[in-house]
């Protein structure tokens, strides 16, 4: 049911990089008033002291502990959800959007009686419009599945699939380590996570819901000396024909505001700063190989939890999401 007041919403470790996101977006969309952000390394400063490009856009100050609220924005880093959940007394009426993986998996998925729903609009929309809990994809996760879900659909993944993915530094957080600092990741790039980097088990999941007996996903995640972005090149052997398979995806992706389908070669540009996700295909004598892209700190987690906002509350789904790149 489409709500026509505006909300109050609330943000739980509001200092990191997906907080700062998710703030620029929801400081201009017109259906939500933020009603605490919460950090206690930040408590009684300006936001902008943790996020210099909201200087100027707001007075807010960072709360110590959480407030009331309608909808509860989770930011706080992977394995700390369910813990701040059991620290809080909320009531049975609060919606819940979690950014880190506590709630992904199917067996993780319940907290207190209340089923946490995988927030991948593209695969699960009609139950994203019906929970109050949802559990938000990750960022590598989004993009791939995004590559691969039509062929998926359509039974076409019969051969190993191969995944080269490169991230951009936020993908780490914004806590300091050995690979994040500058001088070490500036002009340099490094495998990290070879075959079992840990969206493996969303990805999976998720495929397994469209098709039985997904063959091996081999993932090489890599970490790229750019700031944000993510793209993926996925190939398999398959012997359809081009034009046969974009149809698929043009069919699978109709509804899908935030999804295209580009006839041309696609570049990081293109989608850094905003909620899209764009994919290239092409065939290589009898391999099918997928191009996705990605921002991973907006359709890779703040964007993508907005957007499943909307679609809780019945909103027009691109509300407060109409980003623009930055084309240089």
């Amino acid at each position: 049911m489409q709500s026509t007041d505006k909300i109050s919403v609330g943000i739980v470790g509001g200092a990191g990089y997906t907080a700062g996101e998710l703030l620029r977006i929801l400081i201009n969309h017109p259906m939500v008033d933020i009603g605490f952000v919460q950090s206690k390394s930040h408590a009684g400063k300006p936001l902008s002291d943790a996020h210099g490009d909201l200087y100027g856009e707001t007075d807010l100050l960072f709360s110590e502990g959480a407030k009331s609220a309608d909808l509860l924005f989770l930011c706080q880093g992977h394995g700390k959800s369910r813990e701040v959940l059991e620290g809080l007394s909320l009531s049975a009426e609060i919606r819940i959007i979690d950014l880190s993986s506590d709630f992904r998996l199917q067996d993780s998925s319940v907290f207190k009686n209340q089923q946490f729903i995988y927030g991948l609009p593209e695969l699960y929309k009609d139950k994203i419009c019906q929970a109050s809990h949802i559990a938000n994809p990750g960022c590598f996760a989004t993009a791939i599945q995004l590559a691969l879900l039509p062929l998926a659909k359509h039974q076409l993944i019969s051969e190993e699939m191969h995944v080269y993915g490169i991230t951009g530094s936020t993908g780490a957080g914004q806590s300091l380590s050995d690979t994040s600092h500058f001088s070490w990741r500036n002009n340099n790039v490094s495998v990290y996570k070879a075959f079992n980097h840990q969206h493996l088990f969303e990805i999976r999941e998720s495929l397994n819901t469209l098709q039985n007996k997904i063959p091996e996903l081999n993932f090489v995640p890599v970490r790229g000396n750019f700031t944000r972005g993510i793209h993926i090149s996925a190939y398999t052997r398959l012997e359809n024909d081009l034009e046969e398979i974009k149809e698929l995806y043009l069919r699978y992706y109709k509804d899908s505001p935030f999804v295209e389908i580009s006839d041309r070669t696609i570049h990081l540009k293109q989608v850094v700063n905003t909620n899209k996700c764009l994919l290239h295909l092409e065939k290589h004598g009898d391999k099918l190989l997928v191009t996705s892209i990605i921002d991973n700190l907006v359709k890779g987690a703040s964007g993508q939890a907005v957007q499943n906002m909307n679609l809780m509350y019945g909103w027009e789904e691109k509300t407060g999401l109409q980003l623009k790149s930055v084309a240089f």
